[in-house]
């Protein structure tokens, strides 16, 4: 009869072969020290090295681990999100392979976890080893995240966290395609504190979110909380017609009333330019929205798993129901 297992830890691996051997050095050092039952459950998120690879060999010699393929690259969201729909734990962690999350924290969420909180969140105080660029577009983002929703989403956190088991199932049962976890962790709502640390430097291999990948989360996160950016187009829309209407009242004025006239095309073409430009902006806001209703009316599976190693097998309910276990 297999233990009960009292804390899951949450893993998605893409690529990660220089350094998951130190992860799960530093993984097992932690958990150990609990004197408790885990499991260490690994997402490969279609890692094209030998990742996969490694972290089977680490299933056959440790029962804690356990390991879940996916078919192709789905994304570092849509791995978080099978890993909780896989893990058996009281609390479920979620930290990356790259080491830049340091796994002694770990403890410290426990201690906050069993004092009554149901949400333990990493805050960065410090972000060491990024560059200036870097470090601004994620102060930007956070701000600009926080002003546009209603939600209370904490700035200078990432995916980072311990949630209880109750919290576990509420996520299980979100639909969402285009998904963003930290901020559907707090849409959820429950008791929720922070932890502060130092930010590390990543340990070893290459970042798995290029400025392309970061644009698509931040317009996930936006998108999926916020209708304001739709309410900003239709202010500025409204804007701009009132500045059209009194230019127009302006050159009929000149027109009738005075021997002025427009001179030539060249302020003509301007101004068409740059209300062409702005119709084009604010089509674009609305397609963003019109993409991800595309995308949820679809109905496909959020992941496809293609062999898993220490787990049960299942398919992920497509209902828009809570699930409560």
């Amino acid at each position: 009869m297999n233990e009960h297992v009292r804390y899951s830890i949450i893993v998605p691996v893409y690529n990660e072969e220089s350094v998951i051997h130190e992860t799960y050095r530093r993984l097992k050092e932690v958990m150990e020290s609990t004197a408790e039952v885990y499991e260490l459950l690994f997402v490969n998120d279609g890692s094209q090295d030998n990742t996969a690879s490694i972290i089977k060999n680490f299933y056959e010699d440790d029962p804690s681990v356990k390991l879940i393929n996916f078919a192709r690259n789905f994304g570092h969201q849509i791995a978080i999100t099978a890993g909780m729909d896989y893990a058996n734990g009281d609390a479920i962690v979620v930290i990356d392979a790259d080491l830049q999350d340091p796994p002694e924290l770990i403890l410290q969420m426990i201690e906050k976890w069993k004092q009554g909180f149901d949400v333990v969140y990493a805050k960065r105080i410090k972000r060491e080893g990024e560059t200036l660029f870097k470090k601004l577009t994620a102060t930007l983002f956070y701000r600009v995240l926080r002003a546009s929703t209603d939600i209370d989403i904490p700035v200078d956190t990432g995916d980072f966290r311990l949630i209880d088991r109750k919290v576990c199932n509420e996520m299980k049962g979100i639909q969402e395609k285009n998904r963003f976890v930290r901020g559907l962790i707090s849409w959820v709502g429950f008791r929720q504190t922070a932890v502060e640390y130092v930010r590390n430097e990543r340990l070893a291999g290459e970042t798995k979110y290029p400025l392309k990948k970061m644009l698509k989360l931040s317009l996930d996160g936006i998108t999926t909380f916020s209708y304001k950016p739709l309410k900003l187009a239709g202010y500025t829309g409204g804007f701009l017609s009132i500045t059209a209407f009194l230019y127009m009242v302006f050159v009929i004025y000149q027109k009738l009333f005075t021997n002025s006239t427009v001179d030539g095309w060249a302020s003509l073409i301007i101004i068409q330019l740059f209300f062409s430009g702005i119709i084009l902006i604010l089509l674009g806001v609305i397609g963003e929205y019109i993409g991800r209703i595309y995308d949820e009316t679809k109905n496909r599976p959020l992941y496809i798993v293609s062999d898993s190693y220490g787990v049960e097998r299942h398919e992920r309910k497509v209902t828009s129901s809570v699930v409560h276990e």
